[in-house]
């Protein structure tokens, strides 16, 4: 016996004891079964702001956590930006002492000219 045949033989007798119970039970089992569903929670339809899923519902908007992301979110754009910055000026730096330099455009290519950069920095 599959689990498929047994599941439909334990439906079956459940249907034919059902229908053998007195009309004051089914009456009662019908009036305890309103009463449960009138006391059930109903799901509550929050709106939900498209690309931020479930975390960001707005029934439980919690300012607090707003400000928190938000500071989150300004400290960790304004650090890159800042990151960003200082690479630039390095490089502008660097770019700078490149092009005032009176090297001729051979002395770039050169194997050795990078070796020259990295003992004389300061020059």
């Amino acid at each position: 016996m599959n689990e498929q045949h047994f599941a439909y033989q334990i439906r079956r007798h459940l249907n034919q004891e059902t229908m053998a119970l007195s009309p004051s039970i089914t009456d009662r089992l019908a009036a305890a079964r309103s009463q449960a569903l009138a006391h059930q929670r109903v799901a509550a339809h929050a709106p939900i702001l498209a690309g931020l899923g479930f975390h960001l519902h707005l029934d439980g908007f919690r300012p607090k956590h707003m400000l928190a992301a938000l500071a989150l979110v300004v400290g960790l754009s304004s650090g890159m930006l800042w990151q960003a910055d200082e690479q630039m000026n390095e490089l502008e730096d660097v770019d700078s002492a490149l092009l005032a330099d009176d090297l001729p455009l051979d002395a770039y290519t050169d194997q050795g000219f990078a070796a020259w950069l990295d003992q004389n920095p300061d020059e």
